[in-house]
């Protein structure tokens, strides 16, 4: 008795689905153990108008980059420029901040996704530089100094040209872990 044979076209699909098959096989190794993946660290809040969400992105060793979204609640909002003074400018505005202080120290240039504008706001001489009105994600290259405890310090504020400002945050204190199984968030 002879064995149905399967049409060319399955044949080559089998071949190669075991081909693929082989090749993932013999890239994990035999009996190699593959190195712990660690889930990514993420917390977030909500104060004063603002969703903020933070994350750790790449955390390999020691180092990785922290990644802090800010999303205002309501729609016609922007927030404030990184590069703005502490004070504001003329007294108006706090800029985007985002520092860790502890056994986490900043290992390379702040970037922000969205390119600055400036605006002009009623009683003050100076352009206010801000960002579109909507999300603005910040990333900020981090490294560990030492196991243990840090904190990642956030400010911001948001304002509408037609609804005005909301109060804003300042050095608002994000916990955060570092030790032999990686970098998590604490309770915030």
């Amino acid at each position: 008795m002879t064995s149905p044979r399967l049409p060319r076209a399955a044949r080559t699909r089998l071949a190669r689905a075991a081909a693929a098959l082989l090749a993932a096989a013999s890239l994990t190794g035999c009996g190699q153990e593959s190195a712990p993946s660690h889930a990514a660290a993420m917390t977030e809040f909500n104060e004063n108008g603002v969703t903020v969400r933070l994350s750790v992105a790449d955390w390999k060793s020691d180092a990785g980059t922290l990644v802090a979204t800010f999303t205002p609640d309501d729609a016609g909002f922007h927030l404030y420029s990184t590069a703005l003074p502490a004070e504001g400018i003329e007294g108006v505005g706090r800029p985007t901040e985002v520092r860790p202080v502890g056994s986490v120290a900043t290992a390379g240039e702040m970037t922000v996704d969205k390119p600055v504008k400036s605006i002009t706001v009623p009683g003050v001489r100076a352009a206010v530089p801000v960002y579109p009105d909507g999300p603005v994600t910040v990333t900020l290259p981090i490294r560990a100094t030492a196991p243990g405890e840090a904190k990642v310090l956030i400010g911001y504020a948001s304002c509408s040209s037609t609804e005005g400002c909301t109060i804003p945050v300042a050095d608002r204190a994000v916990s955060l872990r570092t030790g032999e199984d990686g970098l998590s968030f604490g309770a915030s």
